[in-house]
């Protein structure tokens, strides 16, 4: 018999909803703005951009990560168990770890901000607008946010921080 992976005891049993709505909101205004962000230099990248963003973001990382979760059904910190459960069957909280998506969230993160970043300072290089500078301005706010402040807070409260290789500490 296996041992079970060893969690954070302190942690959150379910997460508040007020932190898991922020957090939600704060998700989709920064798919939103890279989608604008990739509008001012190339409508079409702002068109693959969107619904690659949101299917990577809300579904095949949730297949990949939330499916061997110990919040799978439950409130995590972004509420993203309960969105899994509904799309997918329950994984194994000892693959979790291993699990390619584990792998995979940095990297999708990191495009999300990456590409609309190159893409907007290329478009304000080419032709400086007010517009485009809030836009770069907001969306490093956002990524900022998210990769560190959001993180960090999630991550502290999470029974998962004890097994999750991407968990701030």
């Amino acid at each position: 018999m296996k041992d079970e992976p060893k969690l954070y005891e302190q942690g959150f049993e379910e997460h508040p909803k007020s932190g898991i709505i922020l957090g939600n909101f704060m998700m989709l205004l920064w798919i939103a703005l890279g989608t604008a962000a990739c509008w001012f230099l190339y409508p079409i990248a702002a068109w693959i951009f969107l619904p690659v963003a949101l299917i990577m973001v809300f579904v095949v990382l949730r297949w990949l990560v939330c499916t061997n979760c110990y919040y799978y059904g439950k409130w995590c910190p972004i509420g993203w168990g309960k969105l899994c459960a509904l799309l997918f069957k329950q994984g194994d909280i000892e693959k979790f770890s291993k699990s390619p998506g584990v792998k995979l969230a940095p990297l999708t993160y990191g495009l999300l901000s990456l590409i609309p970043l190159i893409l907007i300072i290329i478009a304000l290089v080419k032709d400086f607008t007010v517009p485009k500078l809030v836009i770069l301005i907001l969306l490093l706010l956002v990524s900022g946010y998210s990769a560190v402040g959001n993180r960090k807070k999630s991550c502290a409260n999470c029974k998962m921080k004890t097994i999750c290789p991407g968990a701030a500490k």
